[in-house]
């Protein structure tokens, strides 16, 4: 039986490495991007042979088109992908700096049209597909000085669910995951910071864990979930509830 191979952006750390470790205690061959030679380093000792570590950055457009059409000529195909690269660069509106927006809009948002456009056509192919996008509580609830990363996740969501009304019939599944306060290297400090506030906000009265995100990642890769596309899962410990009545 083939191996599926799963892309993961921002696999060098975080929840990132996490989802990545998960799937290839699946059986999973990941293929994980970072920014810097440190953190393909990181991938290359973490993945220990079932994977591999690619450098893109993916504020150079052409670049990046270049390195996944290079994936894909490789692996033929690409039977998950697991958008989770995204940075943070926070400020108020009114002093923004137009670079601040830039970067995250795309990086966080624009990424994920230029790489789902790549690697799409071979799973529509193969008849089969698995598409995850990591999006924020913050695209629902907003957060003062987050209007760039709001807007970036809020993107997210709904190039998911129009994409996945496209490849429904192709049998690609495509389906959004919200995490809200998971603790990691990135967040620690203001989780640290703030911990008795925040707590106070969510009802089951713990931070997350990257575990928690890596699970749902992992069921929505694989073939059990079949039936379940273009839907947003959240993973926030009650913070946030949305039901659609």
């Amino acid at each position: 039986m083939k191996k599926n191979i799963a892309l993961v952006t921002g696999a060098n750390k975080g929840i990132g490495k996490k989802i990545s470790t998960e799937l290839i205690s699946k059986g999973i061959y990941v293929i994980g991007t970072s920014t810097t030679l440190q953190g393909v380093d990181k991938i290359k000792k973490t993945f220990k042979g079932h994977g591999i570590g690619v450098l893109i950055n993916f504020l150079k457009i052409i670049e990046t088109k270049k390195k996944i059409q290079k994936l894909i000529k490789k692996f033929k195909i690409i039977d998950i992908f697991v958008h989770n690269a995204g940075v943070i660069q926070d400020s108020i509106l009114l002093k923004m700096h137009d670079s601040y927006w830039n970067n995250v809009i795309n990086i966080n948002l624009s990424a994920i049209f230029h790489i789902t456009k790549i690697i799409l056509l071979p799973m529509i192919r193969q008849r089969y597909g698995r598409i995850i996008v990591l999006s924020s509580i913050s695209g629902y609830t907003g957060q003062i000085g987050q209007t760039n990363y709001a807007a970036s996740k809020s993107g997210l969501v709904g190039f998911s669910k129009s994409l996945a009304l496209e490849v429904a019939s192709k049998g690609i599944t495509v389906n959004v995951i919200s995490p809200g306060y998971i603790y990691t290297d990135m967040t620690k400090k203001i989780l640290s910071l703030k911990k008795e506030e925040i707590l106070k906000k969510i009802p089951v009265g713990r931070f997350g864990n990257t575990q928690d995100v890596a699970y749902v990642v992992s069921f929505l890769s694989s073939k059990k979930s079949s039936y379940i596309t273009g839907q947003n899962i959240h993973v926030n410990g009650g913070m946030y509830v949305d039901f659609n009545v």
